[in-house]
């Protein structure tokens, strides 16, 4: 087999070696407990507090006084704590029981909410455009003085297609300061900025293996006047807000990965958008069966998406992984699911295209020549599997 190219980037990324690099001193030199009053629990505590600095200074938060980050297991637990917490804190409280999210989220948002509605909670699902999207005058005009909680999508896995948070966020603002409003920007690290306070965001997700950072680590930050219930209790860690001893490694993997995502974030931009063009330009041009989801400007840079008509997208994926090509249908949280993406279902997919889902997302190892590779075997094939498909002869 030739080279392997992996366009899989949405899903996860490599870990950048500078990040294992980073990592490396935390498994065995540095790897105390730091809840411990002990100098090796000083040392941790102390590389922690480096991390949150960092971080802090990437998302534009507060570092302390607690900081105004949680870290969690990743991306799908930052989501849940910000859903559950922020939904269960604020009804105690008798602010309300009504929450407003998108149709087109992350299952990690999406699940949380239908279960919140199982509790109770009266959910509003905003319907968004053929792109997945939704205008900051939809959601302002959804709010009701008994509103806890807004949850929009800042960029999506499956599509690319890119939501107006900062200006989101102001129309939820000048409605009703005191709700808050929840980003899952997972996708973003590295393709979008991420300062809260410009973003007009309370709380954010974030994970690390998404911007060549380790599995396993995530973090949500939230804005020191947003009352969270905590979801895993016990130890206290996290200023009661998340217990467990702090993963130390990843925490420090976490800080340097987004450190660099922000740094290199204008250039890896701009040469990822000349090749998600033209990889879009070439498969348009060369597969009549092929139509582009999401919104063709506002895009993740790298991510290119596609549904062909009357044909298995699956199948000719599994094709290209034989061929040393890594790409999925979608989200990988749902590959290998024989149902239609909720999210294609959401934008109106025409019904001859909805198995027909396949993602392509570009990172910074990517070149000219896997893309030129690619749309060469992904024409070869959807030819082959056109001749097999009886509608398309």
């Amino acid at each position: 087999m030739s080279e392997l190219i992996y366009l899989d980037n949405s899903a996860t990324t490599a870990t950048d070696p500078r990040v294992v690099e980073a990592m490396q001193p935390y498994w065995s030199k540095v790897f105390g407990n730091a809840s411990s009053l002990h100098g090796e629990g000083k040392a941790a505590d102390a590389a922690i507090q480096r991390s949150i600095d960092t971080i802090a200074g990437v998302v534009n938060c507060r570092a302390g006084g607690p900081p105004e980050l949680v870290f969690t297991s990743g991306g799908t637990e930052a989501d849940n704590l910000a859903l559950k917490g922020v939904a269960h804190a604020m009804r105690a409280r008798g602010r309300g029981n009504h929450v407003i999210t998108t149709a087109a989220e992350h299952h990690a948002v999406l699940d949380v909410a239908q279960e919140l509605a199982g509790e109770g909670f009266d959910v509003t699902f905003l319907p968004v455009d053929a792109y997945g999207r939704v205008t900051p005058e939809q959601v302002a005009e959804a709010m009701r003085p008994e509103t806890v909680l807004v949850s929009i999508l800042y960029a999506s896995n499956e599509i690319g297609s890119i939501n107006p948070i900062a200006d989101i966020g102001a129309a939820i603002k000048g409605k009703n300061r005191r709700v808050p409003f929840h980003t899952d920007a997972v996708q973003a690290p590295g393709l979008l900025p991420l300062d809260v306070q410009a973003l007009n965001v309370d709380l954010m997700s974030l994970a690390g293996h998404k911007c060549y950072g380790p599995k396993g680590i995530g973090v949500l930050v939230v804005r020191r006047a947003i009352a969270l219930k905590a979801q895993i209790v016990g130890g206290g860690q996290q200023a009661h807000r998340r217990s467990g001893t702090e993963p130390l490694p990843l925490i420090v993997g976490l800080a340097r990965a987004l450190e660099l995502a922000e740094a290199e974030r204008v250039a890896t931009c701009a040469s990822l958008l000349n090749l998600r063009d033209d990889l879009i330009r070439q498969v348009l041009a060369s597969i009549p069966e092929a139509s582009l989801t999401g919104h063709p400007e506002e895009r993740l840079a790298g991510h290119s998406s596609f549904v062909l008509r009357w044909l298995n997208g699956d199948s000719i994926l599994l094709d290209l992984a034989e061929l040393g090509i890594c790409a999925s249908g979608g989200s990988a949280c749902t590959s290998g699911q024989q149902e239609p993406s909720h999210v294609l279902l959401a934008c109106g997919v025409d019904s001859d295209r909805l198995m027909g889902q396949m993602r392509f997302v570009l990172g910074k190892h990517n070149t000219a020549a896997h893309v030129e590779r690619l749309v060469y075997h992904l024409r070869s094939l959807v030819e082959r599997h056109r001749a097999m498909a009886p509608q398309l002869n």
